[in-house]
């Protein structure tokens, strides 16, 4: 590539990230290392095509700013943890909603072909959930206690094993990715077959409400961070199959990052799911309007916190970034 046309084609990029280093507005120092890698990416290949041009010695200059001001801001960071849930996370999940949505939709639709094979197999639901879970549960229903199986273990050893459980079907969902994503899509096909199938078992007894309004106390969160996780697992297969303009290497990694951070975001909801399966899910007594709170409680936080949030979050910054340009 000719070096005016080099220029033509990235100078805007060049000329928003001075502005972004020049700025009072504040950076995370993980927004200011993707600006960074992508700046000596240019100055890289400015060096092998045009050494010794202005065009290298630009990228130069703003690549030390960029570096100095990266690690300035890292080490005048006081309160990194509260600023990755409020603020450097949201923004970055922002960019990602696509695939969440491509996770919900896989999930959702093998949830439905879990119900309709357990509708139209008999044995579709034991091969699925295995034969020793459907006759202890089929015994659970003869008894008249069909939801027995949450008060079986002590509420704290039922709370850790379950979040424990959680967290590496979560971090298994996100390191399947590397294989072009289909891992992970094969985790979702998984747990979604399970799903339907579950639910339906119980429905063909008669028991879907006693079921749905007992098993989505802590479902509701439970499910909903899977999907979040297979988003993650999506993420690093997005950035292995589609670099734009970065190389494979670097996409890959960023895709990595990315994704890790996604996955970290789900480890105080699956926390609180365990918690609500290890401690509340077993009270079966409780009313209908205080289960169906909790429900709508939990569908609401991760709607917000992952959708909603983010999204404004996004809108409210793009203003900001405009008002300064």
């Amino acid at each position: 590539m000719r070096e005016a046309a080099f220029v033509k084609q990235n100078k805007d990029k060049w000329v928003a990230f001075e502005e972004a280093l020049d700025s009072k507005r504040q950076l995370t120092p993980d927004q200011l290392s993707d600006l960074y890698i992508e700046i000596t990416d240019h100055l890289s290949y400015a060096k092998t095509f045009y050494p010794n041009s202005n065009t290298q010695l630009y990228l130069n200059a703003i690549a030390s700013q960029a570096h100095q001001k990266i690690y300035k801001t890292k080490r005048e960071s006081n309160n990194r943890i509260a600023r990755f849930w409020k603020t450097e996370f949201p923004l970055m999940f922002a960019a990602h909603h696509r695939e969440l949505l491509i996770s919900f939709l896989v999930f959702g639709f093998f949830c439905l072909v879990g119900a309709f094979s357990a509708a139209n197999d008999g044995d579709f639901v034991r091969s699925i959930l295995g034969d020793g879970y459907v006759n202890m549960t089929l015994d659970n229903i003869e008894k008249g206690n069909p939801m027995a199986v949450y008060k079986e273990m002590g509420e704290f050893n039922m709370f850790l094993g379950i979040t424990i459980n959680n967290i590496k079907v979560a971090l298994f969902a996100f390191a399947l990715g590397i294989f072009l994503g289909i891992g992970t899509l094969w985790v979702l096909l998984r747990n979604g077959l399970m799903l339907g199938s579950f639910q339906y078992f119980f429905y063909d007894k008669g028991l879907f409400w006693e079921s749905a309004r007992t098993i989505w106390i802590h479902g509701t969160i439970e499910i909903s961070v899977i999907i979040i996780a297979g988003c993650a697992g999506l993420v690093m297969a997005n950035g292995i199959l589609f670099p734009g303009t970065y190389s494979r290497l670097v996409a890959f990694k960023r895709g990595v990052k990315s994704g890790l951070k996604i996955v970290i975001s789900t480890i105080p909801f699956f926390i609180v799911a365990g918690f609500l399966e290890g401690f509340v899910t077993r009270h079966t007594e409780m009313p209908d309007w205080l289960a169906i709170v909790i429900i709508l409680g939990s569908l609401s936080l991760i709607i917000f916190y992952y959708v909603i949030y983010p999204y404004q979050l996004n809108k409210k910054h793009s203003d900001a970034e405009k008002t300064i340009h």
